[in-house]
């Protein structure tokens, strides 16, 4: 069985929890981190460069021994070291880390203190609100465990899109190397790019039916089988992700291709309007009576009900029919679009890699400007940049600039919004600057009311530029901060300030409903990676797809304009 970057990213985040469960070396605990980080975020599948014994080495942040670890992973599909951990603590108690709100210190505590070793055992207490007695807990932490309980029961068996990304990869590599299938395409969730993923919908055509499903069951990832037919395979992979086979002739390609895309709502809504015109729609076709008259291409489906293309990441009925009614559909921002990033961190503070290979990297990729925005002093604490530190950083892009020719390096700051709303560093410094990426990383636990007053706060700071990763939230780990987003949006517009669309993939903040929103209120939004490496560029395409489900143009975001016009428009109005 070939091992995912998401498993060997996974062992080393376990590693990382444990290790911060017993109180071990911070650096242990980040080293870890960051290597999950890196090998999640890797265009190349790690398995294949350890099979081509590359250096691992020659990665940021994986040395020696993060890279013979690696090699261990892919062998043997475990790593002993996880292995000898696993046994100092109770099995059950690193599901316990996994729960939004829950961090080592806090969850050595509730070991320590009340006995806590699983995650029945946790909700136990909290029902019993014996967790808000312990010291540096309350109400609102054990409320927010509660919910965080929840989320995370409701998430369990579903992957990141970007997880299932690389799981797809795969899948399709697999099915292209058989000689009987024609097309093979995932459609689902995946297709309309949703950020979490619940199963994966493969949709194949073919000669001989039988044939190409009984191919599919050879499949190496394979966990169990689910139920088998001529036309249709269900099978949970490995990585406890439902799979879904369906298997057409080629005339039937466009129908099932928006029928299995979905959504469900989105397809009752465009078979309705069918039914209007007498049309029967269904995965094998547009039928008037008993007569095929479409279905090899999707634009058939939309063109028999009088629609013009919808792109699948509109696909959710939440307008998209009225709107193609109307021929006023969106024309979606494309990766194209973007010409520069304005949120990266070098090592400096926490990023793998210095300024000028970050600049190198924005160059290849043929961008006209990159911010670099290490972190203020507070938020990274020892690792932050101080008023000094950051005095010497303007000096040193400024002597970069001057050997630059095509790219524009921007002297920026990833800048602390404090408790009271008010910024890390002082103005004196920060009117210096290009830009401020302002954030919140700490008392995320506020009522609703405080972090809204919170943010709009510091956004009357004249230095407030751009509001980054605006709700906090982490996907399946961390559950957004209570915020009046709405509010937040509209005094984002009102002072002129930007408001950013965050492509980590774990984060994509905004989601794709505050996009939109943010997009009617006219606020100036900017697409940014938050780039720890020079691999972490790449992530550009995530907040791409995030924000094409929010209905996002590139006339909507700004840094798809000239670097002229994105220093106008990071003038405060």
């Amino acid at each position: 069985m070939r091992i995912h970057n998401i498993a060997i990213a996974n062992i080393f985040s376990d590693m990382a929890d444990i290790i911060q469960i017993q109180g071990g070396n911070p650096f242990r605990i980040r080293a870890y981190r960051n290597a999950a980080r890196m090998i999640s975020g890797l265009s190349q599948n790690v398995s294949d460069l350890v099979e081509n014994e590359e250096d691992l080495s020659k990665f940021p942040g994986i040395g020696k021994d993060l890279a013979l670890k690696i090699e261990e992973i892919v062998r043997t599909g475990h790593l002993s070291a996880l292995d000898k951990l696993e046994k100092l603590i109770p099995s059950q108690l690193i599901d316990v880390m996994k729960i939004s709100g829950l961090g080592g210190k806090r969850i050595a505590i509730l070991h320590n203190k009340l006995g806590i070793t699983s995650i029945d055992d946790l909700e136990k207490a909290a029902r019993e609100h014996k967790i808000c007695t312990l010291p540096g807990f309350g109400e609102r932490i054990e409320k927010s465990i509660l919910d965080g309980i929840e989320k995370s029961r409701e998430s369990d068996n579903t992957v990141l899109y970007y997880e299932a990304r690389e799981i797809s990869g795969f899948l399709l590599d697999y099915f292209k190397k058989c000689s009987l299938v024609e097309n093979v395409i995932i459609a689902g969730s995946f297709r309309r790019r949703k950020e979490i993923v619940r199963d994966i919908d493969v949709l194949v055509t073919g000669s001989q039916n039988s044939v190409i499903a009984e191919y599919f069951l050879h499949y190496p990832d394979i966990s169990s089988v689910i139920s088998k037919g001529e036309t249709r395979v269900t099978v949970m992979l490995h990585d406890l992700l439902q799979t879904d086979i369906r298997i057409v002739p080629q005339g039937c390609y466009g129908s099932a291709l928006h029928y299995f895309t979905g959504s469900k709502a989105h397809n009752i809504a465009v078979r309705k309007r069918g039914m209007k015109r007498d049309l029967k729609i269904n995965e094998y076709g547009v039928f008037e009576g008993e007569k095929r008259i479409g279905g090899e291409k999707e634009e058939d489906v939309f063109s028999a009900v009088g629609l013009t293309y919808i792109e699948p990441e509109l696909r959710e009925d939440q307008g998209e029919i009225e709107a193609a009614q109307r021929g006023v559909l969106p024309d979606l921002i494309k990766v194209e679009h973007i010409r520069g990033d304005l949120h990266t961190h070098t090592n400096r503070t926490d990023g793998h890699a210095t300024l000028e290979q970050m600049v190198i990297a924005a160059a290849i990729k043929g961008y006209e400007y990159i911010a670099v925005t290490d972190h203020s002093r507070r938020l990274a604490m020892a690792h932050g940049l101080s008023e000094v530190d950051l005095e010497q950083q303007i000096e040193m892009i400024d002597r970069v600039n001057e050997t630059l020719k095509g790219i524009t390096v921007l002297k920026g700051i990833e800048v602390d919004i404090l408790e009271n709303g008010t910024l890390d560093l002082p103005v004196s410094v920060l009117k210096k600057l290009d830009l401020t990426i302002c954030a919140i990383h700490s008392k995320m636990n506020l009522s609703k009311e405080q972090q809204t007053k919170r943010i709009l706060k510091a956004m009357d700071n004249p230095a407030f530029k751009i509001l980054a990763h605006p709700t906090g939230r982490l996907l399946k780990k961390r559950a957004p901060y209570e915020v009046d987003i709405e509010k937040v949006l509209k005094g984002a517009k009102e002072r002129g300030c930007g408001v950013e669309i965050n492509c980590s993939p774990d984060r994509l903040d905004l989601n794709d409903i505050n996009c939109k929103m943010a997009k009617e209120i006219g606020v100036k939004l900017v697409i940014n990676t938050d780039a720890h490496s020079t691999n972490d560029l790449n992530n550009m395409q995530y907040g791409i797809f995030q924000a094409r489900r929010g209905w996002i143009e590139a006339n909507d975001v700004i840094n798809t304009r000239t670097l002229e016009d994105l220093k106008r428009l990071l003038k405060r109005s």
